[in-house]
């Protein structure tokens, strides 16, 4: 799925990182838990998480994740946009929970990590 049909498939909005739109994402791994997150060896996948912070994006970078996307309406702060910008990271939010979000982009087609 590329980034940009996933956002639609959860009525997401996207924050930064527009040059991924056309990202094909193969794989979607969703976390709260940031040390499950660094287990994770896939490439070409989203990070689907309620985690609104900077610690998520850094996360991101050492598991070369480029696309996140926050759940629970959870908008990312000014220091986040800024750390996703500058490590060319893109980030998306959906009022959906983990769980929903998760459900649908599965039904879609997009596969789990495991």
């Amino acid at each position: 799925m590329k980034l940009k049909d996933i956002l639609a498939c959860v009525d997401g909005k996207l924050v930064c990182g527009e040059s991924h739109l056309e990202d094909e994402v193969m794989r979607g791994f969703a976390s709260d838990l940031m040390s499950d997150v660094l287990t994770i060896l896939e490439d070409d996948i989203i990070l689907i998480t309620g985690l609104s912070n900077n610690q998520a994006i850094r996360t991101a970078e050492m598991s070369d994740i480029s696309n996140i996307l926050l759940v629970r309406n959870k908008k990312p702060s000014q220091s986040m946009i800024d750390m996703a910008n500058e490590l060319n990271i893109s980030l998306s939010y959906t009022s959906f929970s983990l769980f929903k979000a998760s459900g649908l982009l599965y039904e879609q087609g997009l596969k789990p990590v495991y």
